[in-house]
């Protein structure tokens, strides 16, 4: 059987776990609508699909392709 420590512990643990999971879901920033590196048009189904997209397919691809 809980205590009152044990069930406050509990809501707290709930309470932080709910609060980073709406944080880590909250997008840094609006989607851009054109693209860092080439300045090209990012498509409006990318900027609806990656929230906060500030690079096109291709050049995210460069990105991910250097950062290994």
């Amino acid at each position: 059987m809980m205590d009152t420590m044990d069930l406050a512990q509990q809501q707290v643990a709930e309470n932080l776990d709910h609060h980073l999971a709406v944080a880590i879901s909250r997008p840094q920033r609006s989607s851009a609508f054109f693209c860092e590196d080439c300045e090209g048009v990012i498509p409006e189904a990318r900027r609806r699909a990656v929230m906060g997209v500030v690079t096109c397919v291709s050049c995210q691809a460069t990105r991910e392709a250097y950062a290994r």
